[in-house]
C-alpha cells in the first residue's frame, strides 16, 4: 500500500490541507502568502456581487439538470430493458454522450449547434416557427444560454443509465407477474415495485451526479469564451473561481471559494443521506 498511500498524502492531502491554509492568506503567487484571518471568507459572502451570481447559477444548473438527467436515464434503462435485440449496441451507442459530453470538442460542437446558424435554427425555421425565434444565438442570449447546458447535462444520462440498467435487470420478474395476477397497470407496477426497488440507485445517482454537477466546468468555459456570458448567465461556481485564481491571481480568495463549494456540497450530501432513511428502500 505503501506507493498508493504515498501519492495520496502528496497529490491528495497535502494540497487539501495547504488550501484551507491559503484560504486564510492573502496571496498572489509572486509573494509569500500573507494571514488576513476570515477576510476571504467575509468579502466573498458580503461583497462579492459576482460571487452570488456564481451561486445562483450553477444551483440553477443543479436543480434542473440533475433531476431532468435522471428522469432521461431512467427512461432509457426502461427501454433497453425490453430485451430488444442489438441491446449490447444501444447501450453502447446510448453510452457514448457520458464519455464526450464533458469534452472540449462537444463543448465546441453544442455552441454551433445552438449558435446564430446552428442545427437548432434551421429546424425551428422548418416547421414555421416565427422568425425572430429563429434568428437567436440560444448560447449567447442570458434568458435561454444556461438552458442549453442543461440540455448538454441531460444528454450525458449514460452513466446513471446502465446503473439504472444493471438495477432494473435485479428486479424480479415474479413481482410484476403477481401484480398482473392482482389486476395492477404498467402504472401501479412502475410506482409499487419499480420505483421502490431502484431507490438505491436513484440515491447514489443522485449523490454522484449533484457531486458532478456542481464541479462543472469545462461547457461553461467553452461556451462562454471564459468569461461567464453576457450578464454572467453562464457564470459557473467553478468558473468563476479560474477567473478568480488565473484571471487576477488572488489565490487565497480562490481556495476560500473552494472550501465554500466542498462545504456547500458536503452539507448537501448529509441531508441526502439524513433523508433516505425515509424513501430510500433496502432488500433487506
Amino acid at each position: 500500500m505503501a506507493p498508493w498511500l504515498l501519492g495520496f498524502f502528496i497529490f491528495n492531502l497535502y494540497p487539501i490541507a495547504d488550501s484551507l491554509y491559503l484560504s486564510f492568506t492573502k496571496f498572489d503567487m509572486f509573494s509569500p502568502p500573507k494571514i488576513i484571518g476570515m477576510q476571504n471568507y467575509i468579502q466573498l459572502l458580503t461583497s462579492d456581487e459576482r460571487f452570488i451570481t456564481s451561486l445562483n447559477v450553477t444551483f440553477r444548473y443543479v436543480l434542473l439538470g440533475v433531476p431532468l438527467q435522471l428522469i432521461v436515464a431512467l427512461a432509457i434503462a426502461m427501454a433497453l430493458n425490453k430485451g430488444l435485440p442489438g441491446l449490447k449496441y444501444f447501450r453502447a451507442i446510448y453510452y457514448l454522450p457520458a464519455l464526450l459530453g464533458g469534452s472540449v470538442a462537444i463543448s465546441i460542437l453544442w455552441r454551433q449547434v445552438f449558435g446564430y446558424a446552428g442545427i437548432i435554427n434551421q429546424f425551428l425555421s422548418i416547421v414555421g416557427l416565427p422568425a425572430e425565434l429563429t434568428k437567436i444565438s440560444w448560447v449567447s442570449e442570458p434568458q435561454y444560454s444556461l438552458y442549453t447546458l442543461i440540455i448538454l447535462r441531460v444528454w450525458q444520462f449514460g452513466s446513471p443509465m446502465i446503473i439504472f440498467l444493471s438495477g432494473l435487470k435485479q428486479i424480479p420478474y415474479e413481482l410484476y407477474e403477481s401484480a398482473s395476477i392482482d389486476g395492477a397497470g404498467n402504472w401501479a407496477k412502475f410506482r409499487n415495485i419499480t420505483v421502490p426497488l431502484l431507490t438505491p440507485l436513484v440515491f447514489f445517482n443522485l449523490i454522484m451526479q449533484i457531486n458532478s454537477a456542481f464541479q462543472a466546468f469545462t461547457p461553461a468555459y467553452i461556451i462562454s469564451g471564459s468569461t461567464g456570458g453576457i450578464m454572467d448567465s453562464l457564470l459557473f461556481y467553478t468558473l468563476y473561481l479560474y477567473i478568480v485564481s488565473f484571471s487576477f491571481f488572488k489565490m487565497g480568495l480562490a481556495s476560500a471559494m473552494a472550501w465554500i463549494l466542498m462545504i456547500i456540497i458536503g452539507i448537501i450530501t448529509f441531508i441526502l443521506f439524513k433523508s433516505s432513511k425515509s424513501w430510500v428502500h433496502y432488500e433487506n
